[in-house]
């Protein structure tokens, strides 16, 4: 293994503390959350995790909109799945996420304030919110 100049060092800090700050909750009012149960791992979540980061950083959205893990939802016929919380507008579930799809939601639904109505498998019921 190279040796590390102390400005490597100072350089490896920073970007970690970046990849950090992606992933803490509090003061964020937008959180997405990837499924990242085997099944989703195995259908691809990893990388959808990793275009949800890569697009924060695009979108200058990083201390806006935390992304976060969990084990599975249950829905394992369309992994991967990634839960969306919006102020304002009502939590829901989007499958068979992809890069593509996570590049759509951070531009529609994140940014855009429009739900994705032909990914979502899951919101609540229509009767406690305006369709």
């Amino acid at each position: 293994m190279a040796k590390m100049s102390l400005d490597d060092l100072r350089a490896l800090r920073d970007t970690k503390k970046t990849d950090l700050r992606k992933r803490e909750v509090e003061g964020k009012k937008i959180q997405v959350i990837v499924g990242m149960g085997t099944c989703g791992i195995a259908a691809g979540a990893k990388q959808t995790l990793t275009a949800f980061i890569n697009g924060l950083d695009e979108n200058n959205l990083v201390d806006s909109v935390a992304v976060r893990q969990t084990g599975c939802m249950g829905m394992c016929h369309s992994e991967p799945s990634v839960e969306v919380i919006t102020p304002d507008m009502p939590a829901v579930i989007y499958g068979n996420v992809d890069a593509a799809v996570a590049k759509e939601i951070i531009q529609k639904h994140i940014i855009g304030g429009e739900l994705l109505n032909e990914r979502i498998l899951n919101r609540p019921a229509a009767d406690i919110i305006d369709v």
